[in-house]
């Protein structure tokens, strides 16, 4: 018979969101705390059950799957990418939510800085974070900078004169510019605004 989690009730096959969502009645979107070889096997079959389970994100446990898998992440994690790129192609699929891992250096600011930036780099739309020290380098890295709202907010002004009304492509600034880097740039002034209202 398959198991449908491992001992410690993490998230490794689709069947433990229908559980967590029976426990749990309506109430609130489930994150599945993705952590076991098992889980990133099955990562296709859980995100395919978001919907009838309300799951709204993956958060990578990666201290657990780099025991799990034996590997030995280091400064670059690179052991993890593959894992990570996977998470990421799992979490878009299904449109949800993907958290990447904790930083366990809690005293250089850096090197969790450079961290929080491979994981916005490979896709990720956040990170978890273990102390406090660890914040102010999380959200300087997820919150989009100035220079990205100035461009996206050349995107939108462009795509939306009369001109350019029904075109797919169109030049900003010297760069070709597509309706898929619109919708980038309408999710970077969304996200952006978010930020300015907390």
């Amino acid at each position: 018979m398959k198991r449908s989690r491992s001992p410690s009730g993490k998230v490794s096959a689709p069947a433990t969101l229908v559980e967590a969502r029976a426990a749990l009645g309506d109430g609130p979107p489930l994150w599945a705390m993705i952590e076991t070889c098992r889980a990133i096997v099955d990562l296709p079959a859980i995100a395919d059950a978001a919907g009838a389970t309300g799951l709204a994100a993956f958060v990578v446990g990666t201290n657990d799957l780099a025991k799990e898998m034996r590997c030995r992440p280091g400064a670059t994690r690179a052991p993890l990418l593959p894992v990570l790129t996977q998470v990421v192609l799992a979490a878009r699929m299904a449109g949800l939510i993907a958290l990447d891992g904790v930083c366990n250096v809690l005293d250089d600011e850096a090197v969790v800085e450079a961290e929080c930036r491979q994981g916005l780099d490979w896709g990720f739309d956040g990170k978890t974070l273990i102390h406090p020290a660890q914040i102010a380098a999380a959200n300087r890295v997820f919150t989009p900078s100035a220079a990205e709202v100035e461009w996206a907010q050349a995107i939108e002004a462009a795509f939306a004169r009369p001109g350019n009304a029904g075109r797919g492509a169109i030049r900003v600034e010297g760069k070709m510019v597509e309706l898929l880097h619109l919708e980038e740039a309408r999710r970077t002034l969304a996200i952006a605004h978010a930020v300015a209202r907390r």
